[in-house]
């Protein structure tokens, strides 16, 4: 184009631009609204189940509670109607311990040939059968290379659909700790970010610098663990002076603890240092029941897992060493469970997914009820105990006005078949539902 034809064009151009209308600001659109009908409701802060209940919504958050009959009268004309007065309604389910960026898979082919860019790709799978599953928030305990905050963004943003997270990124270990690689030549080098710190000025620094990349926890490494190759199943790996600065140093930025712990010597030195949870405790004794009942310690075991690593994890290629210590401690931890249960120590659900099948979350409760808790019990630690230890009190965990509308719903009465949880048929988060084979044919407009 010349410059005499460019030049003659630009009049032209202001022109049309000066004589275009102007835009009227848009008004923000009015929070969605729905009436969800439920036959049953379990009231997880009372214990209490409730019969023909509904649940108004506005936008993501509920904003009434109450008899059915009262509680649609509020409810705005066009208000969406969800009909579960044939089903048990729950909050929607917290699961305290999980691995979301990692599923089992051949061992050797993951250590040595796949990296983190494997998992980052296929983590939104797993996020969305978390989802699906009923348990519409985690606390992920451990990811390489930040893929759990990137995956946490994206949920939060609404590319991927999954619960929603709090994520520790790397999880802190001693050098050949449970989180460090070992057994290999020292010229055998994995060049990827680590959680590998020792002595107390390289734990304050890595804890700032993970809390600086996105951690909303942190995870710490107490003790050895199964699914590595130390010689021992619970040993120590730091010492008291280290989990004092753990933890100190995450308070100091508004950050919760939580201790990997199997023996009993690491679970009391984590107690004392003032963890908010310890997980696993499989060879806690009594002076770390009756530490952790004193100062309000949760314990979030895992209680299930022992069944699929024993049935599947020499299939898997696993060394015959993390076989044999899974054995060691298996039985073990369900006793202890038991112990801590009777106790009165404070209980969270938590289930180590990703050591097992994603979606499968649901398959610990039965194994709780088994060793110790009732069916109520057992929901109450994965909705208003896991929400105070998230210190998510004020928005999950419960179905009341104010929270999050986070709800799933079950054919069946969990307290009298606590297994119903593995097959959840309805799930709503923050007001959207993501899951229904409830309700075909129900969900109108008023």
């Amino acid at each position: 184009m010349s410059r005499r034809v460019l030049l003659a064009a630009v009049p032209i151009a202001l022109a049309v631009t000066v004589r275009l209308p102007a835009q009227a600001p848009t008004a923000p659109a009015a929070p969605q609204t729905a009436l969800v009908k439920a036959g049953r409701l379990v009231d997880a802060r009372a214990g209490a189940v409730l019969t023909n209940q509904a649940i108004l919504i506005e936008g993501e958050r509920i904003k009434e509670l109450g008899p059915a009959g009262a509680v649609a009268g509020h409810a705005p004309p066009g208000a969406k109607v969800i009909d579960l007065s044939g089903a048990t309604v729950l909050p929607g389910l917290i699961d305290c311990h999980t691995h979301i960026t990692a599923d089992p898979g051949d061992y050797y082919q993951q250590l040595f040939r796949q990296s983190p860019i494997d998992q980052a790709v296929v983590a939104h799978v797993f996020a969305r059968r978390t989802l699906e599953a009923g348990f519409t928030t985690i606390r992920n305990v451990g990811a390489d290379e930040l893929v759990d905050v990137a995956l946490r963004n994206a949920v939060n943003a609404g590319v991927v659909a999954g619960p929603r997270m709090l994520v520790s990124t790397m999880p802190l270990s001693a050098t050949g700790g449970h989180g460090d690689v070992n057994g290999f030549s020292p010229y055998l080098r994995f060049e990827q970010l680590s959680g590998i710190a020792n002595g107390v000025d390289e734990i304050r620094s890595k804890i700032r610098w993970e809390i600086k990349y996105g951690a909303d926890l942190i995870k710490v490494l107490a003790s050895a663990g199964v699914l590595s190759e130390e010689e021992s199943v619970g040993a120590p790996q730091y010492s008291q002076e280290e989990l004092n600065a753990v933890v100190q140093e995450a308070a100091m930025w508004g950050k919760k603890v939580a201790a990997h712990a199997h023996g009993a010597e690491a679970i009391k030195r984590a107690v004392r240092a003032g963890v908010a949870s310890v997980e696993h405790g499989s060879l806690i004794d009594e002076e770390g029941i009756r530490l952790m009942k004193e100062r309000g310690t949760y314990l979030v075991a895992d209680i299930y897992n022992d069944d699929y690593i024993l049935a599947e994890y020499t299939r898997l290629g696993y060394p015959q060493k993390i076989i044999d210590k899974e054995r060691q401690v298996g039985r073990l931890q369900r006793e202890n469970f038991k112990k801590a249960v009777q106790a009165g120590v404070k209980i969270a659900f938590g289930t180590d997914a990703g050591v097992y099948p994603h979606g499968w979350n649901a398959k610990q409760f039965a194994h709780m009820v088994r060793w110790g808790l009732t069916p109520m019990q057992a929901i109450q630690a994965a909705t208003v105990n896991a929400a105070d230890l998230l210190g998510w009190a004020d928005r999950v965990g419960a179905i009341e006005p104010g929270k999050f509308a986070d709800l799933i719903a079950v054919m069946g009465d969990p307290l009298q078949d606590v297994t119903v949880l593995e097959h959840v048929g309805f799930v709503m988060k923050g007001g959207a539902v993501v899951k229904d084979s409830l309700t075909t044919g129900a969900a109108r407009a008023r």
